[in-house]
């Protein structure tokens, strides 16, 4: 967009070109404006870069070519994490350049699982800060935080947000987790074209409870216990006002907050400002996107499903909530729609007369105790839990969801019980990464004699059985959440309502014909690009619909695609 105004050493101007008063070596150390050897000789010399670049002027696509071979050169997937993060930090357009010509391989490094090493490992490998980084204790300064920034009110389409209490399946790794925001941002640019100059990664220091970090002398964050209750809150607050008083027009993105705090928090904003969940909103369109395909395929409505989800958090909850939308869309009732799923958590299937409490998202799902009373428990007495092989027998499930962080929990007395019961069980073993994947796809397939139709959270090889090579769709929310916030961005979405999420569900799905043999029940992460300028139609399309668009939408197609930015070079003039 023309005008925009960014740090303190650039501008765009109108005609897409970076306006900088920055000259010499701040030049090359600013990653947006930096091209390398890419500058033209009229640039060097006006630039004050004459004699601080090697002679040769080459273009992006060589830069591009050089650097993926020495991606290639490095020994392991972590040391290629930081290799990318160092050529993220030196040159904006080049990072993205290079991981959008290879984005299927890539994905897995700058996101899951590798960031989760990262994460781990970020005080012993810290570069430089990226991002902005709040802290509990110092909460009178987030105002200032955000001024630092150089940003306008107009400059900022999209925040995301993390306290890192839950990262993936790894847990509390308190300040580390601003990587997750990090390689969240980098995935909305490299696959719907995000303007990454328009974007803000945000860490929520509020402490740890992991002791190790806590000893470490070197630890980046703060070094106490994890603040809860009402300072938490407070603190959660005065960032939201920050967020919605100096960039009104962004979308709020939420990533990897603990169970006991990512619900409430979404339910206690989501009415007012444009903010989502990926944990359990975005998880839940990517996997209802498979179900859908996968119902086309079985020729089952989703409204006659019989669904268990191993894994009663705020991921199990919110995938139940969004599946459970949709049966009420295909004519059931709340109550009728409720009564199709089966959800256990830590301590056994949700029920009426399950021993402790419950959370509230839980309780919809809680079966009566009429029902269960005569279910076998795991142990003596009623205070053991009904476990799963014993709600899969009872309950003959169609579909089977696991998000438990449990390997091996879908064990072959498990599926062979399900597969007894339907003709094309539909599986999805998301935990990720993928050692901690409740089954692998193999065993599904030989298991259920080829007949799963099969969804994994990390990515797996294709199964060859009997000649039919099975390609493993993999549930990544990456086919949901980047379009979602393209279609959101466009439409300058008001909020993020469950039809927008249905409509990115539904255009995913419309990707793929599970109806052929061994063919995935969602598209290959490969083509991304295509997948999120689908899906932002779509979702752009259902805000318009709904009312939610503050801006004019007139050829829908058009907009989107001309709002996702590319990984080229821009010129750069000096004034």
């Amino acid at each position: 967009m023309s005008g925009i105004s960014r740090g303190r050493n650039f501008h765009v101007a109108p005609d897409g070109a970076y306006e900088t008063r920055a000259r010499g070596l701040e030049v090359l150390e600013t990653p947006f404006l930096n091209k390398g050897s890419a500058f033209t000789l009229l640039e060097r010399r006006d630039l004050g870069l004459t004699g601080l670049l090697p002679s040769a002027v080459t273009d992006i696509g060589l830069q591009a070519g050089r650097s993926y071979i020495q991606f290639q050169r490095q020994p392991d997937d972590l040391a290629k994490y930081i290799f990318l993060s160092g050529l993220h930090d030196r040159n904006e357009a080049l990072y993205y350049r290079v991981l959008c010509d290879h984005l299927g391989e890539m994905l897995p490094i700058i996101y899951t699982p590798t960031v989760g090493e990262a994460i781990q490992r970020y005080s012993q490998e810290f570069q430089r800060p990226r991002g902005v980084y709040l802290c509990i204790d110092e909460s009178d300064s987030i105002d200032e935080a955000f001024r630092n920034l150089g940003a306008g009110s107009d400059d900022i389409d999209l925040i995301v947000v993390t306290d890192a209490e839950q990262i993936l399946g790894i847990g509390d790794w308190g300040v580390g987790g601003i990587a997750i925001s990090v390689g969240k941002l980098a995935v909305y640019t490299a696959a719907a074209g995000i303007d990454p100059t328009r974007v803000i990664p945000v860490m929520l220091d509020v402490g740890t409870d992991r002791p190790a970090l806590l000893d470490y002398p070197a630890y980046m964050g703060a070094h106490h216990a994890r603040v809860r209750g009402e300072r938490y809150d407070a603190f959660i607050d005065a960032c939201v006002r920050s967020v919605t008083s100096r960039f009104p027009n962004a979308l709020l993105h939420w990533e990897d907050f603990g169970a006991s705090n990512a619900r409430r928090i979404l339910d206690r904003y989501r009415s007012q400002l444009c903010t989502f969940n990926d944990d359990m909103q975005g998880t839940g369109a990517v996997v209802l996107a498979g179900i859908i395909a996968a119902s086309r395929a079985s020729g089952q409505r989703l409204a006659d499903h019989r669904v268990v989800i191993f894994g009663a958090g705020t991921a199990g909850i919110g995938i139940a909530d969004l599946i459970c939308e949709a049966m009420m869309r295909e004519g059931l009732s709340r109550a009728e729609a409720a009564s199709r799923f089966w959800c256990l958590g830590h301590r056994g299937l949700l029920s009426e007369d399950m021993p402790g409490p419950m959370r509230d998202f839980q309780v919809p799902y809680a079966r009566p105790r009429g029902e269960v009373r005569p279910w076998s428990r795991d142990g003596a007495g009623d205070e053991w839990g009904i476990h799963l092989l014993e709600v899969v027998r009872r309950v003959q499930p169609t579909l089977l969801i696991g998000c438990s962080a449990s390997p091996g929990a879908f064990t072959e007395e498990i599926i062979r019980e399900m597969a007894a019961h339907t003709e094309r069980p539909v599986i999805f073993a998301l935990s990720n990464p993928t050692s901690l994947s409740e089954a692998v796809p193999s065993s599904l397939i030989d298991w259920t004699e080829g007949r799963a139709l099969v969804a994994t959270g990390g990515p797996f090889p294709p199964v060859i059985r009997e000649g039919i090579t099975y390609a493993i769709g993999q549930a990544n929310n990456a086919l949901i959440f980047p379009g979602l916030g393209l279609g959101a961005i466009v439409a300058r979405a008001s909020a993020v309502s469950d039809g927008m999420l249905a409509a990115a569900a539904t255009a995913v799905a419309e990707l793929v014909d599970a109806r052929q043999p061994g063919a995935s029940i969602t598209p290959a992460v490969d083509d991304l690009r295509a997948v999120s300028l689908h899906v932002g139609v779509a979702v752009a399309r259902a805000a318009l619909d709904e009312g939610l668009a503050r801006t004019d939408l007139e050829d829908l197609v058009s907009q989107v695609r001309s709002a996702m930015w590319e990984p080229a070079y821009r010129p750069v003039r000096a004034v």
